[in-house]
């Protein structure tokens, strides 16, 4: 059995890893984390937008979150980026190197990777 002490820093060494699932952000980044998602490699994505958001400083902006089955197993892993006030952009075939391009290119600097969304890759 861990100490009060030991399980407090613990939790403080951890904070910075959980971006997941909480937050009230203005984007949110939920990846699909049903069977199929998780079979097609979207472990990793959801690794990697976490790794990112907290490298890139965008913790206070960019909530990820993980889904059940967003419907479309054919182009997993998906990600979908939800920010206030503009359309949903729905990304397909993620792996970790996109997953980087789309935190730094969108996430932080507002541009859409539009060769890595559905309407691309129909």
């Amino acid at each position: 059995m861990k100490s009060l002490a030991e399980l407090q820093a613990i939790k403080e060494r951890m904070k910075d890893k959980v971006v997941l699932r909480e937050g009230t952000n203005a984007t949110r980044v939920v990846v699909g984390m049903a069977t199929c998602g998780i079979a097609a490699g979207a472990r990793p994505v959801l690794s990697t937008f976490v790794e990112e958001v907290n490298a890139l400083g965008l913790m206070e902006t960019v909530t990820v979150s993980q889904t059940g089955c967003i419907g479309l197993c054919q182009y997993e892993p998906i990600v979908e980026v939800f920010e206030a006030g503009k359309e949903k952009v729905t990304y397909v075939k993620v792996d970790a190197d996109k997953a980087k391009r789309i935190a730094n290119e969108h996430l932080k600097g507002g541009k859409v990777v539009v060769e890595y969304t559905i309407g691309a890759n129909q």
